[in-house]
C-alpha cells in the first residue's frame, strides 16, 4: 500500500509533479517512450492507475479507445482535468490502485500506472500483481513506466530496510520534508518478480526510465 508520507508529499507538491519530463536532459528518452505507449495501446480500453496531472494520460487517449485515468489524489485529478482531454474518450475518478473495486472484469482491455511501481514494497510485489489480476481478469495488458537511477540525477538513497526497500529524502513545497519509498529494480530482478504472475514480458531500459509490458497470466 501507499503510505501517508508519499501522499502527503504528492498532495502537497501537485501543482509541480509534471517538472521532471522539463528537464533537457530526459528530453530523448520521452521521445521514445511517447512512441512505445503509443503503440502499445493503439485501439486499447485503458485503465490507468496513479495518473497524476494525466501526462500520459493525454498522450494514451490520442491512440486509445478509451481512458478511465484515476489517481488517489483528487488534488491531482483536479489538474488533469484541467488538460481538457476529449469527454467522448477519457474520465476520471478517484481510485486507490491497491484496494481497486469491484466489477471491473471485462471492462478494460489494459491497464498502465507510471511511475507508481517503484513506490510498491519489495515485499508486496505478489499481492499487488495478484490484486490487479483478480480485479481486471486474465490476458489484459499491463504496462509500467518508471525511472532509472542515475547518479548525479536521481536523489540519493538515504536508507536501506530489512526487506531492500530503498528510501529518498524530499522536500516539498511547504518546507516540509518526506521519506518517500523509491525502488530501483534492475531488469533481472523484475523478471523474477513477473515468472508467476505474467506472460509475454519485456522491459526496454532507457537512461532515465524503462517501459515494462506483460500480459496477466
Amino acid at each position: 500500500m501507499i503510505t501517508n508520507q508519499l501522499t502527503q508529499y504528492y498532495a502537497v507538491n501537485a501543482d509541480n509533479y509534471d517538472q521532471v519530463y522539463a528537464q533537457e536532459e530526459r528530453f530523448d528518452d520521452l521521445d521514445d517512450l511517447q512512441e512505445m505507449v503509443a503503440e502499445l495501446f493503439q485501439g486499447h480500453k485503458v485503465l490507468e492507475l496513479a495518473c497524476g496531472t494525466a501526462y500520459w494520460t493525454d498522450l494514451i487517449s490520442e491512440v486509445a479507445d478509451s481512458v478511465h485515468a484515476t489517481d488517489i489524489l483528487q488534488e491531482m485529478l483536479d489538474l488533469a482535468e484541467t488538460r481538457g482531454l476529449d469527454e467522448d474518450i477519457v474520465s476520471f475518478g478517484q481510485m486507490d490502485a491497491f484496494n481497486l473495486p469491484d466489477g471491473l472484469e471485462g471492462q478494460y482491455t489494459a491497464v498502465f500506472a507510471a511511475g507508481l511501481w517503484s513506490h510498491v514494497p519489495r515485499e508486496q510485489h505478489d499481492s499487488f500483481l495478484k490484486h490487479l489480476r483478480a480485479k481486471l481478469g486474465k490476458d489484459i495488458l499491463l504496462v509500467l513506466l518508471d525511472e532509472s537511477y542515475v547518479d548525479g540525477n536521481s536523489t540519493v538513497i538515504a536508507r536501506t530496510d530489512a526487506e531492500g526497500n530503498t528510501y529518498q529524502i524530499l522536500t516539498a513545497d511547504d518546507g516540509q520534508r518526506y521519506e518517500i519509498l523509491k525502488n530501483y529494480l534492475t531488469d533481472s530482478t523484475q523478471r523474477k518478480r513477473f515468472t508467476n504472475h505474467a506472460k509475454q514480458f519485456r522491459i526496454e531500459r532507457l537512461e532515465y526510465y524503462y517501459l515494462l509490458s506483460c500480459k496477466l497470466k
